[in-house]
C-alpha cells in the first residue's frame, strides 16, 4: 500500500534495539533527532502505562541518510536502543549455545530463562506458535509486542516533518476510554480546524489524552479500578489531518482509495480491532439526505463544505476538509489476572503466562495512529507531488494550487 514511501522495522522487545529504515524521503528535508524524539516521548505517556515505561526513555540514533542536518535522497535508518537489554542478553542473545538455550524448558533459578510453553488469549502466541512451529512462544511474543511500534512512531516523525513543511498538521485525541465517552464532539462532525486544533492541545494537557477533562477524572478513575483487579481496559481515539489539499488518493483503483490506504495502516496497531472514516458507522443508519455533505461556492474561498460527515475523503480522494478517522483499541489482552490456557508441550490447562504490561494503553496507541496516518499521507503526497528534492515537490505542490484556484 505504500508506493513511494516506503519503511521496514525489526527488533524484538527485549533484543538489542528496533530499527527502522526509511526510503523515499527526498533530500534536503531539514530532519534531526529532536524531531523524532518528540513523538517517542508523547508515546510513551498515559496514565495506566506499565513498568516498561519508567525504564526506556527512548531516544533515536540516526545511522544513515541524513547529513548536517538534511536528508540526503538515500534510506535514513533509525534506531532505538532497549535500554533493558542489559538483563535480557542472555535470553535474547544472538549467539548458539547461550544461557537461556541451555536453560530453555528446566525449572531455572532465572524465570526468563525457561521456554514459555503457555500461550496467553488475545495474543499473537498460539497462532504464532502454530504457524512458525516455535516451542518457546518467547519467539513469537517478542516480535509480536507493541514495542515494535516504536520504530513506526520514529518513522512517522520524520514523514510528518515532510508534511509540515506544507502546512499539513496530524492531531490526535481520545474519544473513549472503558466506556466512558468525552463529551466533545467527535471530529466528523467538525469541519471548523481551530476547533480540531483546541482538542488537539486540550488533549495533550492529559494524561489520558481526553479533551473533556470531566471525562478524563472518570477515565482515571475506571483505569485505577482494573488495576486494583488485575484488568485492562480499551477505547477509542480519533486521528484528523489537516491542511490536506485535494486530490490525494485516488478512485481509479481499489488500493489507491486513501481511505483504504489509511485503514489498512491504522489496523495493523497491536490490539486495532476496527476503524472508521468520518461518521462511517452512524451514517449507514441515516437517510442519504442527512450524511451527504452539501458544496458551496465563494470566489475568495473556491468550493467547500459546511459539514464533514465524510471526514474529509469522497470517491477515494481528500476533498480539502479535515481527513477524520476513529479507530477502536481492545483491551490489552496481558492480564495480570490471568485467563485460561493450555501449556503446548504436557497439553494441560493452566493460568496464562503474565508479561509485564499495561492497563491501558489507548492513549499511546493515538500516537501511534497519528504516525502511521502520517505515513500513508506522505506517501500519497509524495505520489501526487512526487519530486527526489524539496525543492522539486514544491514547485509541482505550488503549481498544483494554482491550477485548483484558478480552475
Amino acid at each position: 500500500m505504500m508506493n513511494r514511501l516506503r519503511f521496514l522495522t525489526s527488533g524484538e522487545s527485549h533484543g538489542r534495539a528496533v530499527v527502522c529504515t526509511v526510503e523515499g524521503l527526498p533530500s534536503n528535508l531539514s530532519l534531526s533527532a529532536e524531531d523524532i524524539d518528540r513523538d517517542l516521548a508523547r508515546r510513551q505517556k498515559g496514565f495506566g502505562r506499565g513498568g516498561r515505561m519508567k525504564i526506556e526513555s527512548d531516544r533515536v540514533q540516526i545511522l544513515s541518510g541524513i547529513r548536517w542536518g538534511q536528508t540526503l535522497g538515500s534510506p535514513v535508518t533509525l534506531l532505538i536502543e532497549n535500554r533493558d537489554w542489559a538483563n535480557w542478553q542472555d535470553v535474547m542473545g544472538s549467539e548458539p549455545g547461550g544461557q537461556a538455550q541451555k536453560g530453555a524448558g528446566l525449572q531455572t533459578a532465572d524465570p526468563r530463562l525457561r521456554a514459555v510453553t503457555r500461550p496467553r488469549p488475545g495474543h499473537a502466541d498460539l497462532c504464532g506458535a502454530l504457524k512458525y512451529n516455535h516451542r518457546d512462544i518467547r519467539n513469537v511474543l517478542e516480535r509480536s509486542s507493541a514495542r515494535e511500534t516504536a520504530a513506526r512512531v520514529a518513522a512517522g516523525a520524520a514523514a510528518r516533518k515532510l508534511l509540515s513543511v506544507f502546512n499539513i498538521k496530524i492531531i490526535s485525541y481520545v474519544t473513549e476510554i472503558g466506556g466512558i465517552r468525552s463529551r466533545e464532539p467527535e471530529g466528523g462532525r467538525r469541519a471548523d480546524e481551530k476547533k480540531l486544533l483546541s482538542l488537539f492541545k486540550k488533549a495533550e494537557a492529559s494524561p489520558v489524552r481526553c479533551p473533556d477533562k470531566e471525562a478524563e477524572e472518570h477515565i482515571i478513575s475506571r483505569i485505577k479500578d482494573a488495576l486494583e483487579r488485575g484488568d485492562t481496559l480499551g477505547g477509542v481515539f480519533e486521528v484528523a489531518v489537516l491542511g490536506l489539499p485535494v486530490g490525494l488518493g485516488s478512485y481509479v483503483h481499489w488500493d489507491r482509495r486513501l481511505e483504504a490506504r489509511l485503514s489498512y495502516a491504522v489496523m495493523g496497531i497491536q490490539a486495532i480491532k476496527g476503524v472508521e472514516i468520518g461518521n462511517g458507522f452512524e451514517n449507514a443508519g441515516k437517510p442519504g439526505s442527512e450524511v451527504m455533505d452539501e458544496i458551496y461556492y465563494r470566489k475568495q474561498k473556491g468550493f467547500y463544505r459546511k459539514t464533514n460527515n465524510a471526514g474529509g475523503i469522497e470517491g477515494g480522494m481528500s476533498n480539502g476538509m479535515p481527513v477524520i478517522l476513529r479507530a477502536a483499541m481492545k483491551p490489552i489482552p496481558t492480564l495480570r489476572s490471568p485467563l485460561a490456557s493450555v501449556d503446548i508441550i504436557t497439553r494441560k490447562r493452566f493460568m496464562a503466562a503474565y508479561e509485564r504490561s499495561d492497563a491501558c494503553a489507548v492513549p499511546a496507541a493515538s500516537v501511534i495512529g497519528e504516525a502511521v496516518t502520517a505515513l500513508v499521507i506522505a506517501d500519497s503526497f509524495l505520489e501526487k507531488f512526487g519530486g527526489d528534492s524539496m525543492e522539486e515537490i514544491r514547485r509541482n505542490y505550488e503549481g498544483y494550487l494554482k491550477q485548483i484556484r484558478e480552475f
